[in-house]
């Protein structure tokens, strides 16, 4: 399976006011903490692949609706505290991207029953934890895409949009349809940001 994605720096306000417009479907909001590991046999920064561990929480219907106050709370709210509704862990292993023009790239992801024990067992085969990403992600979804909205803690504000597609032959029609829901939305393809939340992360740290 690929993956293709574009991800913009956007303000949320207008492009769910952009949205609501365009008919999207609005999925809900989760919070996600995301794990990533380094590799003993090779360098992911060099290869450009990734190994991450997510905590997901979805957040409770009355979550949306309040205040919710600075961003490492509202995570914190829905992770472990009084907003948090369903929760789930996965597995996911990203490929080097496929082109210059966008985020494409192979991937694999799985869940988990216990995202802790994936953390502990990792690191055991040399798998060492290099960085934890922090989110607030907001689903959307309109025509073949998933329209994500993500608050990243520490990084700032983005939209992203996404498809899956079954070969690499897929990946070009795919994106140019990703670069024109971005245009429906007020939002410019030149705009895009290929660099992944955990490279932004570490670029500031």
């Amino acid at each position: 399976m690929y993956e293709v994605e574009v991800k913009v720096p956007a303000n949320h306000d207008a492009v769910r006011a952009a949205l609501a417009e365009a008919g999207a479907a609005r999925a809900g909001t989760v919070a996600q903490a995301d794990t990533y590991f380094d590799a003993p046999h090779r360098d992911f920064a060099e290869t450009d692949e990734a190994l991450r561990v997510r905590r997901v929480a979805g957040a409770a219907e009355s979550f949306d609706g309040e205040d919710r106050g600075p961003l490492g709370d509202a995570i914190d709210a829905v992770l472990d505290g009084a907003h948090r509704a369903e929760g789930e862990s996965r597995v996911t292993y990203k490929g080097p991207l496929l082109e210059a023009e966008s985020k494409s790239r192979e991937e694999f992801e799985t869940g988990v029953e216990s995202g802790d024990t994936m953390r502990e067992l990792l690191p055991r085969l040399g798998f060492e934890p290099a960085a934890t990403v922090r989110k607030l992600r907001e689903t959307h979804h309109l025509d073949d895409f998933e329209v994500l909205l993500d608050a990243v803690e520490g990084v700032g504000e983005y939209v992203e949009v996404e498809t899956e597609v079954e070969s690499d032959s897929e990946v070009e029609a795919a994106r140019e349809d990703a670069y024109a829901l971005l245009r429906r939305l007020g939002l410019d393809p030149d705009d895009q940001i290929r660099t992944s939340y955990l490279g932004l992360k570490l670029a500031d740290a």
